[in-house]
């Protein structure tokens, strides 16, 4: 299996995010990729290359154009007013506020944010667009006749909506890899979300739409991040309605539990019979992972690579998204995909 890899995602490395009640280094730092890269290194999983220039046109197919330009400037307009710290927003437009983007960059943080764990730096304008291409050079390769590629985003994207950042991401790297591919002649495509947080920009972005499957296994929303999204009862809307599909499941879940989730999204992938396939690839669902709360062991990512083969038999695109456990995350995602490449 070819990756795709770009070391710009090292320009990204904020200082700090607030969790917990406490400002501490994010979890989601450069190590985490550089470990996977390592590991697929060591197996020999196959060639690792550099991915290609695409442009901002394909981020302007998922995101609004005004919130790419905020990305954009949004660190240097943060220098000129705070100095050269990374820039965190101070507030959100609550329920009873007007939804109308400020003008001082403190003010636009806020409105285009959702949390506190995403900071911007000096380097994230270049390492986010670095990642969509990462994403784009997987389509491509995936278009030009291989039948699975990895693509090794970071930041990550799943978090990211139409107009809003948070999660950890910035671009929904997943998002745009699926709207590029039916620009490119699919007519279905399924993205399969087995991170442990529940996609709530992919969600957000697909939902009115047909042409787009979107299954997603997570922690509960009543326990989880992010909170506001990921029930089961929400299938999707106007053309849209059916065409989204979730599993939220509660702390502590076990194998089992989630191996049958996993069994019925992907029977729904299935009936729906895609073009092509997106997975975004989460591995914190791993027992030890700091932020998380599933109970999976590094054998069990095996079974879900090797479940998803034997089920969907089209060409397959994996966006990396979260897992935070540094020592084991290389050898849970190399798990994954190779159980994918035996399956």
């Amino acid at each position: 299996m070819i990756s795709v890899f770009s070391r710009d995602h090292r320009l990204h490395f904020g200082k700090y995010e607030l969790i917990d009640g406490q400002f501490v280094t994010p979890f989601e730092c450069p190590e985490r990729m550089d470990r996977i890269i390592e590991r697929i290194t060591k197996v020999k999983l196959g060639e690792v290359v550099e991915p290609q220039g695409f442009g901002l046109d394909p981020i302007a197919r998922v995101h609004a154009q005004d919130f790419i330009d905020f990305m954009r400037t949004a660190h240097a307009c943060w220098k000129k007013r705070h100095g050269d710290t990374d820039a965190l927003p101070i507030c959100w437009p609550s329920r009873t506020f007007r939804q109308m983007p400020p003008m001082e960059i403190d003010g636009k943080l806020s409105y285009y944010s959702f949390d506190a764990g995403t900071p911007i730096t000096a380097g994230t304008w270049q390492a986010i667009t670095s990642s969509i291409n990462v994403a784009l050079t997987g389509v491509e390769l995936i278009q030009s006749g291989h039948k699975s590629v990895f693509s090794a985003c970071r930041p990550p994207g799943h978090h990211a909506g139409f107009d809003m950042y948070g999660g950890y991401c910035f671009f929904n790297n997943a998002a745009v890899a699926v709207q590029a591919l039916l620009d490119r002649g699919a007519k279905r495509v399924a993205l399969l979300d087995v991170d442990y947080h529940h996609g709530n920009g992919s969600q957000s972005i697909f939902y009115e739409r047909a042409d787009v499957l979107y299954v997603s296994l997570h922690g509960d929303p009543k326990q989880e991040f992010p909170f506001f999204l990921g029930y089961a009862n929400e299938t999707g809307t106007k053309k849209g309605e059916g065409y989204n599909r979730n599993f939220p499941m509660p702390w502590g879940t076990q194998w089992k539990d989630y191996r049958e989730c996993l069994d019925q999204g992907l029977e729904r992938i299935q009936d729906f019979s895609p073009d092509a396939l997106v997975i975004s690839l989460g591995v914190d669902t791993y027992e030890k992972d700091p932020i998380s709360r599933f109970k999976l062991k590094s054998d069990h990512f095996f079974n879900i690579g090797a479940n998803i083969a034997k089920k969907i038999h089209c060409p397959s695109l994996f966006v990396m998204e979260g897992g935070y456990s540094l020592d084991e995350i290389g050898i849970n995602v190399v798990n994954l995909l190779t159980g994918f490449l035996d399956g």
